[in-house]
């Protein structure tokens, strides 16, 4: 029950068991939690963050939705001078009231006090209460003023654009300049409450001969300093700088959250869902009566011993405990045993050793990068992050970027982290394809690592996808090898193959070797007259029809044989001789397994085997997109990445990706420029996949097939005119002639004209040349349909 059941076999083939890792497990106590740096916040904070509902795409740790249109914003000039001359006529109107310039300002107070308090002509304050009632009088006035001048200047919003704007060290330092300047009038009495502070202490407690006068005086001194501070250090945020500065173990987290800043409690459902347990105390096991398992789990929460992929790695068992009952005395025992290790990973990894990227595993979201605060943004997305998950990718995605764009670094690598981290928490399996030496993590960070041509390489890769069916084999293989050929039918190449590997096995029990094959496609006599005597052997006389159907065919005009054993004979090189192997003397892998959480990474020999690796890529997608949907277990997102796609995709495969939404599975793919691809598929392949991706440096002929796929949109147009005023009166001419003769211009009138039309979203132009270095544009859809239009995205943000 450590596994409950989430990682347990599921169908494979008994002599093709799930492979181990590749190399061996970390230790027993996994590194500090990974969401965040080891400086970062706990936990049970990360947990707390609110993460709102949002569009497809969105960064929802700490989101904060903005409202869909931009409001009206005050230029930065008009502001200040509205600020600039508010603050002097505030000044002014303050000097005539305190020179007593402004009359009967006292009658209000008078109406509202006993008239004994004041001297005979109404004036002067006779008592002790009317000089309290004086100077929390004046008080009041030079707070109103003060508020309604700020009001009619807009100062807080002066403030934040002209001082808090400039970071967190400017905004504490205005604050500060405030706050001094505050005091300053406050204690030489400018602005009354030093005097009011004093009059509310009895005068029996200090005096000369008063043993307590010192320690009262101080006393209201500091209590008064600090009530003028207070909110100029809300204003200034203080304690954040304090802590950003003064303690390193406050510095930001991987996420891009502060961690100083205050987080809304709320339950990891209620955090999606706006509830306010709190996810760190397991309610969900408390609310199903499971006490003792939830206060264990909340105290390795505590404790600082539980990382992000154990909290969802055990979410996810718990998940599968819901739906079958069975397993929860089972899943009870081992999480009091083991704690947060409970229901591990096969391979016993808690973590990666590495991560390159920001995650959110409580919504399966990996970030990308930050969308741009420009016009070519929707308001409502400018600056909110970019991220990914399954719902997403299961609509696949396509990347098109020049070389050094940054599609391995900033798309790859992130992708693959997030469903390495995904799997090990037993929501994903993963097949990355890369060339060998990509940067896409080390080898412990897999489960599975297939370095063809590489004779260090542990595992080895099924030609065959795994399965038993000669006709299934045939077909994957036949993409694989000459579905990029348009002079080659895949179909009748498909027969070829059946035809040849369905008597090998079942005369042999297994399907040819790469060197079996290459001499059958071939017609090489001694191996066609020895699989013949191999079937009079064993007794199978249909099988010695297919092997006549082959014979016909051979060399007649349109026979597939000729190119498919070209190819084959591309992977029947020494370099590859200890792979492909069909004995069941190697560890071959094969996708057949992607009903387990696994991290496979396939290396190919690019530099020295290029074609040959683009036969292998294209067995790979082949493969997978049959496997992928012939799995009887859907629960775990299954998702192919491919580094480079060129000459991989075939019309087989185009239509293979398009059937991943449904199957939860989908394929990243990435491509110098939509030329590798053939031109008959373009539209095709832009069709099947539901997210695309422009890097900058696309040229103008990839940007207008990106520009068709996403459409036009209406968008409101001005056009200004400009007219020259000729003036009737006399007067008026003389002004008008003064103008032109001090300005140098006529006098015009504007004219502004508001339509309606439709237009691309982005056009090619813009695509190849507006993109700046480090972007892309970026359109998103999820499986349920829901669409983001195209957005420019900074990737280093």
């Amino acid at each position: 029950m450590d596994t409950e059941g989430t990682y347990d076999s599921r169908g494979t083939r008994s002599g093709h068991p799930v492979p181990r890792p590749a190399g061996p497990p970390p230790p027993e106590l996994p590194p500090r939690p990974g969401y965040a740096p080891a400086s970062g916040p706990s936990l049970g904070d990360w947990l707390r963050t609110p993460r709102p509902a949002a569009e497809p795409g969105v960064w929802r740790l700490g989101h904060a939705p903005r409202p869909a249109e931009e409001k009206e914003r005050t230029p930065d000039r008009t502001l200040v001078t509205g600020a600039v001359i508010s603050l002097l006529a505030c000044i002014l109107l303050w000097s005539l009231w305190r020179n007593n310039y402004i009359p009967y300002w006292r009658v209000p107070l008078k109406l509202f006090t006993p008239g004994d308090w004041w001297g005979p002509f109404g004036d002067a304050p006779q008592t002790r209460g009317a000089v309290r009632a004086l100077d929390i009088y004046r008080l009041l006035i030079t707070g109103g003023l003060v508020y309604g001048f700020g009001r009619l200047g807009n100062w807080p919003a002066a403030f934040e654009r002209c001082v808090a704007a400039r970071g967190a060290a400017a905004r504490a330092g205005g604050a500060a300049i405030g706050a001094l300047l505050v005091w300053i009038l406050v204690w030489n009495g400018t602005v009354p409450g030093m005097g009011l502070a004093f009059g509310l202490v009895p005068g029996s407690w200090l005096g000369p001969d008063q043993p307590m006068s010192p320690v009262v005086s101080y006393g209201l001194y500091v209590l008064l300093t600090l009530v003028i501070v207070w909110p100029f250090a809300r204003l200034g945020r203080w304690t954040e700088v304090w802590r950003r500065g003064g303690s390193p173990q406050q510095a930001p987290g991987r996420d891009g959250r502060d961690p100083a800043k205050p987080h809304t409690p709320g339950g990891a459902d209620a955090i999606v869902e706006g509830s306010e347990e709190d996810p760190a105390e397991w309610p969900d096991l408390r609310a199903a009566g499971q006490h003792q398992a939830a206060a264990a789990l909340a105290r390795e929460t505590r404790s600082g011993r539980m990382n992000d992929v154990d909290y969802a790695r055990i979410r996810r068992a718990w998940t599968s405990v819901r739906a079958d009952h069975s397993r929860l005395s089972a899943f009870t025992d081992t999480v009091l045993r083991n704690g947060p290790a409970a229901c591990t990973h096969p391979s016993g990894a808690r973590d990666l050793p590495v991560r390159a990227a920001r995650h959110d595993l409580l919504v399966q979201q990996v970030r990308l990068g930050t969308v741009e605060d420009g016009e070519r943004n929707p308001y409502a997305r400018r600056g909110s992050g970019i991220a990914l998950d399954p719902g997403l990718l299961g609509t696949s995605l396509l990347a098109v970027g020049p070389p050094g764009a940054g599609k391995s670094r900033a798309l790859i690598r992130p992708v693959v982290e997030s469903l390495a981290l995904q799997a090990l928490a037993g929501q994903a399996a993963v097949v990355a394809v890369c060339a060998a030496g990509t940067q896409l993590g080390g080898d412990q960070g897999f489960d599975v690592v297939i370095k063809v041509g590489d004779p260090s390489s542990v595992h080895d890769l099924d030609l065959y996808g795994g399965t038993n069916d000669p006709d299934e084999a045939a077909a994957v293989l036949a993409d694989g090898l000459v579905g990029d050929l348009p002079e080659v039918d895949s179909r009748r190449a498909a027969t070829a193959l059946a035809q040849l590997l369905g008597p090998f096995r079942a005369a042999h029990g297994r399907f040819p070797s790469v060197p079996e094959l290459r001499e059958l496609l071939d017609g090489v006599p001694g191996a066609l007259a020895a699989l013949r005597e191999a079937l009079d052997a064993t007794g199978h006389p249909g099988m010695q029809r297919e092997l006549d159907g082959r014979a016909r065919q051979s060399g007649a005009p349109g026979d597939p044989g000729p190119a498919l054993a070209d190819r084959v004979a591309l992977l029947d090189r020494p370099a590859f001789t200890e792979f492909f192997d069909t004995t069941g003397k190697a560890r071959p892998f094969s996708l057949r397994a992607l009903e387990h959480p696994l991290r496979v990474r396939i290396d190919l020999p690019e530099r020295g085997h290029a074609e040959a690796s683009r036969v292998l890529a294209r067995l790979v997608l082949a493969q997978f997109t049959a496997s992928a949907a012939a799995r009887t277990d859907r629960s775990l997102f299954a998702c192919l990445v491919l580094d480079d796609a060129t000459h991989t995709l075939t019309p087989d495969t185009v239509r293979g990706i398009q059937r991943l939404r449904s199957a939860h599975a989908g394929a990243v793919l990435t491509l110098r420029t939509l030329d590798d691809v053939p031109e008959q598929l373009h539209t095709a392949l832009l069709g099947a996949v539901g997210c695309r991706m422009a890097f900058s440096g696309i040229t103008t002929w990839d940007g207008k097939k990106f520009a068709e796929a996403w459409g036009t949109e209406w968008v409101e147009t001005r056009d200004v005119t400009q007219r020259t005023v000729f003036a009737d009166q006399p007067m008026t001419r003389a002004i008008h002639a003064f103008r032109k003769l001090v300005t140098g211009k006529a006098v015009t009138t504007d004219a502004v004209t508001v339509r309606q039309v439709e237009r691309e979203r982005w056009s090619a132009s813009e695509l190849a040349h507006r993109v700046p270095a480090g972007h892309a544009v970026l359109s998103l859809t999820t499986v349920r349909g829901e669409h983001a239009p195209p957005l420019l995205v900074d990737l280093n943000g």
